[in-house]
């Protein structure tokens, strides 16, 4: 892991030692960085793009005041316009495609009938897209076969760009600004307890549970209850969702639990505190100001040819839901809750976006704040992170998340997935997002997830953004798998002498713990392994690794040195990945090794043949 070390890794002293070789002129000036003893910051301590500048313990960060919001309109254009690869804008059609019928990662049905997917960067739409079906089934078979009923060929309708979609928990991010304009307005207070809006929550002990905490998952609630088929009217469905008492040893803020019952408290909330329902606050406070005129709850039958069909569910006595809402919750609460309910299509969310990634405001509609866009993107649930991985959440919306943002992600990076198979990624340190809308669940939730198809285009998009070498030509990039082992060798001319030193070139953007770059030297010609410190150096400062890097990289390139042990034959690059998800990958460039007995190797010249790879190939991207 990638961490910050007490050791002075690799410093000038160690080159002088070796003297005036073959290369010493491209190290010296390399390292000819303010030295930290002179500087003011300790040995170990970096310079880093982020968290506001001046120097820094450990790895590059990022965090929310690193971000520069640029106004931007959105508009269609071509991939080259925003220094976008198109051959990886292609993909993203294709790979929305593939998943139509089984495959290998998600075999036994297709991953979804159809679906839309809109990619944006610097405010120019560079793909949007539809594959597929909108409505394909008129039911299923009985388990265990799950078989879809098709619909006759006549019956059947396609999917297009604007067909429109059951956006499920999607629909939570609407609610969040909402509320969180409330909390401009000084009617609502984050860290006020929720009985003071809605004196009935506090049923079940819940009195000490703030706003905050809904919004971050963090009160203590259980994921669900099922209302529709437990209490016989609205009304009792919603007293019952503000009654639930805490899960089993829970308590406010000290466990991260996904809940919709928090956001179903938050809808009722912000309509208790301004007196007007739900969905008139979301048209009249988001969607009006910003003319989604394709986004609303509850749509008209009259819209239903261009409605993406869902599930069916002889169990609720709904058969196949088409044209109202999936989630069997807000159905029963008419169709409009804190939780789901929302409709909307590619384009509508294109600007809900671009808002977001504008600071807030839209074509001079000014929806939130740009403190509070900031505010949203901090991971309130830092302190969590040990005891629960996957808690990392700002305001409503969801960070950080490689399972499904893959390389796009960072610790800004945010979005929000729905069960009827919608996500949406912003990121906006690449100023660039991804809507992928798809009917999973269309015929059957249990034919399995999208998350598949979720990271792959993800991956596509983030692959669109090349990663140039530093010094033109062609680096070695790690093979992007899953579950693998790759890696690279660089067999030295000689053993190392009393004194050498390892300098390379290092782009490294990587799944946080799970997928980790391991630095390694050997002494008998590969039999063994030992890990080696490497100082990473970039503008202004410094920092060491011990043995490997993981996750965040800063999205740039550093100059690598490693002091290579007395008796050194080979050096080796190891990525090692787990069984899903990924970052944007690593990439390495420009070895040379020097050493008190001469050049050991020149892998930009003639030692370039003596690289042995598994899995790592060259690339100019």
């Amino acid at each position: 892991m990638s961490r910050s070390s007490s050791r002075c890794g690799i410093g000038t002293g160690a080159l002088r030692a070796i003297g005036a070789g073959v290369g010493m002129a491209v190290l010296v000036t390399a390292l000819a960085v303010p030295h930290p003893a002179a500087a003011g910051p300790k040995t170990g301590q970096a310079v880093v793009a982020g968290r506001g500048g001046g120097w820094q313990s450990g790895p590059p960060g990022v965090d929310p005041a690193d971000i520069r919001f640029e106004r931007r309109t959105l508009r269609t254009g071509r991939p080259s316009e925003v220094g976008l690869l198109p051959g990886y804008v292609e993909r993203l059609r294709t790979d929305a495609e593939a998943y139509l019928v089984p495959t290998p990662d998600h075999p036994g049905y297709p991953t979804y009938a159809g679906a839309v997917l809109l990619a944006a960067k610097d405010g120019v739409m560079v793909a949007h897209e539809a594959v597929g079906s909108a409505v394909k089934y008129a039911e299923v078979g009985p388990a265990p076969g799950r078989v879809g009923v098709e619909l006759p060929a006549d019956q059947q309708i396609p999917m297009r760009p604007d067909t429109i979609f059951d956006l499920a928990s999607i629909s939570k991010l609407f609610t969040t600004v909402v509320a969180l304009r409330q909390v401009e307005r000084g009617t609502v207070e984050l860290d006020a307890p929720v009985v003071r809006y809605l004196p009935e929550f506090a049923a079940g002990g819940k009195q000490a549970v703030t706003v905050r905490m809904l919004l971050t998952h963090t009160g203590g609630l259980p994921a669900f209850a099922p209302l529709w088929s437990s209490y016989p009217t609205p009304e009792e469905r919603e007293a019952a969702a503000l009654a639930t008492p805490f899960a089993a040893g829970a308590s406010p803020g000290n466990q991260y639990v996904y809940s919709d019952l928090g956001l179903i408290a938050l809808g009722v909330l912000v309509e208790r505190v301004t007196g007007r329902p739900l969905e008139q606050l979301v048209a009249a406070e988001v969607t009006g100001p910003l003319r989604m005129r394709d986004t609303g709850y509850n749509p008209a039958a009259a819209l239903r040819h261009r409605i993406a069909a869902t599930e069916y569910q002889p169990y609720a006595g709904r058969g196949m839901v088409w044209g109202e809402v999936h989630d069997e919750n807000a159905w029963a609460l008419g169709g409009v809750a804190g939780h789901a309910g929302l409709f909307s299509t590619a384009a509508d969310l294109a600007i809900f976006c671009q808002m977001l990634l504008n600071g807030g405001e839209y074509r001079g509609a000014r929806i939130l704040r740009e403190s509070t866009v900031r505010d949203m993107l901090v991971n309130h649930n830092a302190r969590l992170e040990s005891g629960y991985p996957e808690s990392d959440r700002g305001l409503g919306v969801e960070l950080h998340k490689h399972w499904y943002m893959s390389g796009l992600a960072s610790s800004v990076t945010f979005g929000h997935t729905g069960f009827t198979g919608t996500s949406i990624v912003v990121d906006p340190l690449s100023r660039s997002f991804l809507i992928l809308l798809t009917n999973r669940v269309h015929p059957d939730r249990n034919w399995g997830s999208n998350n598949v198809a979720r990271r792959a285009l993800a991956r596509d998009l983030a692959y669109a953004m090349p990663v140039r070498p530093p010094l033109g030509g062609t680096a070695w990039r790690a093979d992007d798998r899953d579950g693998g082992s790759v890696t690279l060798n660089a067999p030295l001319r000689r053993a190392a002498g009393r004194t050498a030193v390892a300098s390379f070139q290092l782009w490294y953007d990587t799944e946080p713990r799970y997928d980790v770059l391991h630095f390694e030297t050997s002494a008998d010609g590969g039999g063994t392994w030992a890990p080696v410190d490497v100082t990473l150096v970039g503008p202004g400062g410094r920092w060491t690794a011990e043995g490997s890097v993981t996750g965040y990289g800063g999205r740039r390139w550093w100059q690598a040195f490693a002091q290579v042990p007395a008796g050194t034959t080979e050096l080796r690059w190891r990525y090692t990945t787990d069984a899903s998800s990924r970052g944007r990958g690593v990439y390495l460039d420009n070895l040379l090794v020097v050493g008190s007995n001469g050049l050991l190797f020149s892998g930009e010249t003639s030692d370039a043949p003596r690289f042995t790879q598994t899995g790592w190939t060259p690339s100019t991207t």
